[in-house]
């Protein structure tokens, strides 16, 4: 009996990314080169919606965070939750392979997704975007689905790499422990994890209490959630480290380098908010 061969892969096209062959070049090289490329598209100012700076440039920043701290290969198979606008994904398709890397990004705002689809997708087939329509108090309120019961549309082990900047100083302790049992489920064993978050401890709470700070954060709250202004919950959130550590451990998440605090509370820092590496546990 014959069988119909299976399709084709699309081929890439042409000089789509930076990394070719085997060996990967050096990240800094690759993130001058993405901060300096006016052909690669930027989304109009009126529908950024997340953070603020140079678009570009946070974005090669990011990626040479995510290969010096992180280990991100070219190879990687990549989820990003909260891509937002694409900020991270457009530098990511200057270092993941075609044909070996991959990325998936999702987020809860409609708008960026489809940005990301209409934009990214056509020209970098590897790079796919998922619209979820979980509530958030700040980016989707009006949201059909609970968020602390997050559950996202992939399956178990599928990641070598999570990213996850800037969102965890948006949720809840709900939501929080809801996502750290998804990024233990997704990652395969030995996978590393990215986030970008504001931990609270005792050197955080000493800059807080100094005045160094650029978020209303008290550091005499109870924890282990820490809302910077609870007025409009979800603006600014921070976690007691010691807590967020001992939820990631009950997943199978371990630190995997020094933690590389920012200078949100008054450390002397390059980076605004904290680093911080997680490695999938073998066996767990």
């Amino acid at each position: 009996m014959s069988h119909a061969a299976a399709p084709a892969r699309p081929e890439a096209p042409a000089a789509i990314s930076l990394v070719k062959g085997p060996r990967a070049p050096d990240v800094g090289t690759v993130a001058r080169v993405y901060a300096a490329n006016r052909f690669i598209p930027v989304p109009p100012s009126e529908r950024h919606f997340v953070g603020d700076g140079d678009f570009r440039a946070i974005g090669a920043e990011f990626l040479g965070h995510f290969v010096r701290l992180g280990g991100l290969a070219p190879t990687h198979r990549v989820l990003e939750i909260g891509c937002g606008i694409g900020r991270m994904a457009l530098p990511l398709t200057q270092w993941l392979s075609y044909g070996a890397g991959s990325y998936d990004g999702v987020d809860v705002v409609k708008d960026g997704i489809a940005w990301c689809a209409q934009t990214i997708t056509p020209a970098y087939g590897n790079f796919r975007f998922h619209h979820l329509d979980y509530r958030n108090p700040v980016y989707n309120p009006v949201g059909n689905l609970p968020a602390d019961r997050v559950a996202l549309p992939f399956a178990d082990g599928r990641f070598d790499f999570v990213v996850m900047t800037s969102v965890l100083t948006h949720l809840d302790q709900a939501t929080t422990e809801a996502y750290a049992a998804e990024m233990g489920r997704l990652l395969r064993p030995g996978g590393r994890c990215f986030l970008s978050l504001f931990l609270m401890n005792d050197d955080a709470r000493a800059g807080l209490r100094q005045e160094h700070r650029r978020l209303a954060f008290d550091p005499g709250a109870a924890g282990p959630e820490y809302q910077a202004d609870p007025a409009n919950p979800g603006m600014g959130v921070a976690f007691d480290d010691a807590w967020l550590m001992a939820l990631f451990a009950r997943h199978g998440l371990r630190l995997g380098a020094p933690v590389a605090y920012g200078h949100w509370s008054g450390r002397r820092s390059a980076n605004y908010q904290d680093l911080l590496v997680l490695v999938r546990e073998e066996g767990r």
